[in-house]
């Protein structure tokens, strides 16, 4: 009975990859023709590296360009705004997506891809990118005027990155891309919604 239960439990349980300890070293086979290898202390055998999918690439050289027009309009508020809770958006903004910026660009560069590629407004249609003509109205504004298109403007690019990681949680397969889709939905979101706050508090013009 007891080797009964024994083997019935084995097969209940799909096995897992096993950590390689300090014991007797582990030979891990290499490809056809090719030698093996001693695997490291801690090494799981048995784990299959998660390929990196042309979504992964696509969202990342979409969401640099992305970014980098976000902090276009942060720049101009120190000169145009009077309001501190504008300020705390910019500073907030430029501090979570400049890091993102130097994150995506190494993992692109990983790759063996430059991090520069070029994607118009006709690409990021539907992103929530401002228009060259929004970003020079942007610019010649002051005062109330400027909290009121800055917020309208960077309330509907958020939007677009909410939809541009949701888009990577669902088709990309690289965790690093994924966690980093993760942090856009979530930390985005969050700002979406206290900017409608601040928008809808506003003077009406």
């Amino acid at each position: 009975m007891a080797i009964f239960a024994l083997t019935a439990c084995s097969e209940q349980q799909p096995a897992q990859p096993s950590a390689i300890g300090t014991e007797a070293p582990v030979i891990v086979p290499g490809r056809p023709g090719g030698p093996a290898r001693t695997a490291t202390p801690g090494e799981r055998i048995g784990q299959s590296p998660i390929p990196t999918v042309a979504q992964d690439v696509r969202f990342a050289e979409s969401m640099i360009p992305h970014h980098r027009q976000a902090l276009e309009m942060t720049s101009l508020v120190e000169a145009r705004t009077t309001t501190s809770e504008i300020r705390a958006f910019a500073r907030q903004i430029a501090a979570a997506q400049t890091p993102e910026i130097k994150a995506m660009t190494r993992w692109l560069t990983e790759l063996g891809r430059s991090g520069t590629a070029k994607h118009g407004h006709e690409q990021m249609s539907g992103y929530g990118m401002a228009t060259r003509q929004e970003l020079n109205a942007l610019g010649a504004a002051k005062g109330a005027a400027f909290d009121r298109l800055f917020l309208q403007l960077m309330t509907r690019h958020h939007e677009g990155a909410v939809k541009m990681a949701g888009e990577q949680l669902a088709s990309g397969r690289d965790q690093r891309m994924r966690l980093m889709a993760k942090d856009v939905y979530s930390g985005q979101s969050i700002e979406i919604s206290r900017m409608r706050t601040a928008l809808n508090a506003l003077p009406s013009s």
